[in-house]
């Protein structure tokens, strides 16, 4: 699990929650939706950055993203139409980047509250803020503003809860 100093007990307590519904939570999330109990528009949501860049791949985009920076699988998250990556930055147990590709080569992210910390708020949208200038930083040469369009596909770890990330202490 993913502890940090900072974690009030409440915190560790939901944290602990939400390892346990890590386990089934795509099956009932899928379950939900089908039946009409809960409804997500599946368009894109806004805060658009660029385009993956020309010869570059989604392999080395998630290579680039993990090792500079620490984003990783955020598969707790509604899934757009034509993504196919959705990876997350944690800042601390309250708040994240969150970052989309989609099959055509977008790059769409924001900065909001993480599912774990405030799950209420995280589904109602709640707290989101465009963080471009930040998104540029980590995607260096990985993003153009320009429109290039790729043919991406979708990342084969996209849904396995085993990939999940942690605060990077570095960055308290």
């Amino acid at each position: 699990m993913w502890y940090h100093d900072s974690m009030t007990f409440w915190d560790k307590i939901k944290l602990k929650f939400w390892h346990f519904i890590y386990g089934f939570f795509l099956p009932v999330q899928k379950f939900l939706l089908k039946y009409g109990i809960i409804h997500h528009q599946i368009q894109r949501q806004k805060y658009h950055i660029g385009w993956l860049a020309s010869g570059k791949t989604l392999e080395e985009l998630k290579l680039h993203l993990h090792s500079k920076w620490g984003f990783g699988n955020h598969f707790v998250s509604w899934t757009d139409s034509k993504q196919v990556l959705s990876w997350r930055k944690l800042t601390d147990f309250e708040d994240q980047y969150h970052l989309r590709v989609f099959s055509d080569g977008e790059i769409r992210g924001h900065f909001e509250y993480t599912p774990e910390a405030h799950p209420i708020e995280h589904l109602e949208e709640k707290g989101e803020t465009d963080k471009k200038e930040d998104f540029l930083k980590f995607l260096g040469d990985f993003v153009i503003q320009k429109k290039y369009v790729s043919h991406l596909q979708m990342d084969p770890n996209a849904y396995n809860p085993e990939s999940e990330i942690e605060i990077d202490e570095k960055e308290k």
